[in-house]
Formats: structure tokens, C-alpha cells, sequence
């Protein structure tokens, strides 16, 4: 290990990546748009309770992406005037190594009597960086867009997990279902990877058939209209 190898851990903040939208973020609204234009004129339509869920899910999915966005603007600054909380130790044999928790602190200096006074001390100057951080993190508003970001992405998920519950009534609930699952799981995973090609294939499909069904319904209420009106002057 050289003087400039550092032993990094993060625990205290979260460096998630901003949430990712993608080509398919409006499919769901194009098929909802369609099964709209498609019921235009019929009454005692039932609602579709996965579009429903849908919508709420968008609501929470866009609240959450403005708070990330702020978290992470107020830990960029954090970080450039106060820096993550960390400590940096010279080791007996002159090694320096820089760490950011106290769990990976006590794994590189171990438990040895001989090692106390140096953990002590380097507990100590984390402690005091932890301090400033925390007393920063308040004052600037960190702590409370971290703690408000954090709530809205965990109903976020507790709509996620409804969606496994919740039946769809409609091409478009379904595609409801699919676009919100597709959407977070571009956000975390390798989206080239299994299965999110797949189901990107799977919303695309139903986009595609959802096209044809809104088209041939618009047809025929165009037809509508001028078969009354050829009737009325057969009369």
C-alpha cells in the first residue's frame, strides 16, 4: 500500500444517482391517451386501478427526482467546504492511509494494545470531522432534503410493490406497470442487461398494438356520424 492509497466508506450519506428516465417514460401516457380516446362517449367506463397507481407513482417519482437533485447540489457543496468525514493515520511503518468510518478505522489499526494510543487519537479526529459535518449538513439544510429525499423515495417503493397487487383493467394499466418497473430498474441496473431489454421490447409491443386499437376506434367514429346523416335522408 502507498502513501496515497485511501480505504473509503461511506455510510453517513448516500450518493445515488439522480433517477433516470428514459425513451420509454411517455409510452404509458400514449396508451392511457388512447384508451381516453377510445371510451370517449361511453358511459359506466370503470376506472383502471393500476393507471391510478400509475399516476400516483409518476407524482412521487418526479417529487423524489427534484429532491435528489437538491440532496445531492446541498452534499456537493458540503463536500467542497467541509469534505466527507474522514481521518488519515500513519501507520507504523509509515504507510498513510485515509478512512472514512470508524468500523473501517478499527479494521485497519486492529485491536492491539500497541495500536491504542493511535486509535484513540484517530477516533477522536473523526470524530471532530463527523461534528463539523453534522453541524454544516444542519445549518445549510442537508440534513432535512436527505431526510425528505429518503421519505419520498420509500413510498416510492411501497407504490412499486403495490403494483404487484394491483390489477390492470387496461393495455394501458398494464403498460402503466411495466414503464414504472422500467424506469427504476434503468436507475439502479445495467439497463443492457437481462431483463430490461426485454421488457423495454414487451412496452413497445404494447404501445404498437395500443396505436392500431386507438386508430381504428377514431375511424370509426368518423364513420358513425355520416351513416346517421345518409340515413336521415334516405327517410
Amino acid at each position: 500500500m502507498t502513501d496515497s492509497d485511501n480505504i473509503t466508506s461511506l455510510p453517513f450519506v448516500t450518493r445515488r444517482r439522480v433517477l433516470a428516465g428514459t425513451v420509454v417514460a411517455t409510452t404509458a401516457w400514449t396508451l392511457e391517451g388512447n384508451a381516453s380516446a377510445g371510451d370517449a362517449g361511453t358511459t359506466n367506463v370503470p376506472s383502471d386501478p393500476a393507471l391510478a397507481l400509475r399516476r400516483e407513482w409518476e407524482r412521487v417519482h418526479k417529487q423524489t427526482e427534484r429532491l435528489c437533485r437538491r440532496q445531492q447540489r446541498l452534499e456537493t457543496r458540503l463536500v467542497e467546504s467541509v469534505g466527507f468525514p474522514c481521518v488519515t493515520v500513519r501507520l507504523c511503518e509509515g504507510e498513510q492511509v485515509t478512512v472514512h468510518s470508524i468500523e473501517m478505522l478499527n479494521e485497519v489499526l486492529g485491536k492491539a494494545p500497541d495500536m491504542a494510543a493511535l486509535r484513540d487519537k484517530a477516533e477522536a479526529d473523526f470524530a471532530a470531522h463527523q461534528a463539523r459535518w453534522d453541524a454544516a449538513a444542519e445549518e445549510t439544510g442537508y440534513t432535512a432534503a436527505f431526510r425528505a429525499e429518503r421519505e419520498a423515495s420509500e413510498k416510492m417503493q411501497d407504490l412499486l410493490q403495490a403494483f404487484s397487487t394491483t390489477p390492470a383493467t387496461t393495455l394501458a394499466g398494464v403498460a402503466g406497470k411495466l414503464d414504472a418497473v422500467l424506469r427504476e430498474g434503468e436507475a439502479w441496473e445495467e439497463c443492457s442487461e437481462f431483463p430490461w431489454p426485454q421488457i423495454r421490447s414487451a412496452l413497445n409491443d404494447l404501445v404498437h398494438i395500443a396505436k392500431g386499437f386507438g386508430a381504428e376506434r377514431v375511424r370509426r367514429r368518423r364513420i358513425r356520424p355520416n351513416q346517421a346523416e345518409t340515413l336521415r335522408h334516405s327517410r
